[in-house]
Parts: structure tokens; C-alpha cells; sequence
């Protein structure tokens, strides 16, 4: 009896701890899920992007521009959130508040806004340099 009410406890616990961790970005299913803003496939890992909500909801894009545009459509669901880009290098989420943007040159992004995001600002500055883009 001692046993049962020991691993409920552990189960609760661990329950309560995985619910108050801090949410963030979730993976994307490439070539199954949609932009929440402008509802097109998302296909290319290395332009996509999230926008995770204070209450840890999660809302996937296929470009840079489509989470700002949303973000300017649904002011209130977005304030206190964090956005994620993903590292045109890696293909791995980064915050976006950390990332050094290259746009513009050569880059051709889905929705025509043309940001590759960088965790490394050297990583950004070779890309800009090789696509004649500029840091933004």
C-alpha cells in the first residue's frame, strides 16, 4: 500500500514539475504542417520560425515575416511571448532576440521576406557577405 501512495506521489510530482518548465519551441513536421499565418505547407527548415505564447502555446511559420506579420495581426496573444528562428546553419531553434538576421542579396525565403537567422554573427557575415545580403 506504502509502495502505490509512494509512486503516485513521484507521479504527481514529476507531473507538477513538467508543467511549470518553461515552454519553448516544439518540431516542426515539415511537409505536413502549416504556417499559422498565411496557411502554406512549411517546407524548408532552415526559414522556419515559432511563436511560443506566456501560456506555452505554440504557433509555427515557414518564414521570419509571417511570425512578425502574425505577431502585428494578434498584438495581445503576442505580447510577453517568445519567438524562435531557426539557424540557417544548423536547422536548430534559437531565440530570436539572440540571432543575428542577414536579409536581402540573394536569399529567397517563401514568403518573400529573404531573413536567414544565425546563432554565430561571424556565421551571419560570411552568409552576407556570400549572398550579398546585409546584417539587420
Amino acid at each position: 500500500m506504502k509502495i502505490g501512495k509512494g509512486i503516485s506521489l513521484l507521479g504527481i510530482v514529476t507531473l507538477g514539475l513538467v508543467s511549470c518548465s518553461e515552454a519553448g519551441p516544439v518540431a516542426i513536421e515539415f511537409n505536413k504542417d502549416q504556417c499559422d499565418n498565411c496557411k502554406m505547407v512549411i517546407e524548408k527548415a532552415g526559414y522556419a520560425s515559432e511563436l511560443v505564447t506566456s501560456k506555452g502555446k505554440v504557433y509555427k511559420f515557414d518564414d521570419i515575416k509571417c511570425m512578425h506579420m502574425f505577431e502585428g495581426d494578434n498584438e495581445e496573444l503576442a505580447q510577453n511571448a517568445k519567438t524562435y528562428v531557426t539557424d540557417f546553419k544548423t536547422s536548430q531553434f534559437i531565440e530570436e532576440s539572440k540571432a543575428t538576421l542577414v536579409q536581402g542579396g540573394a536569399i529567397k525565403s517563401p514568403m518573400g521576406g529573404d531573413t536567414q537567422a544565425f546563432a554565430n554573427k561571424a556565421d551571419a557575415e560570411e552568409a552576407a557577405k556570400k549572398l550579398g545580403a546585409s546584417l539587420k
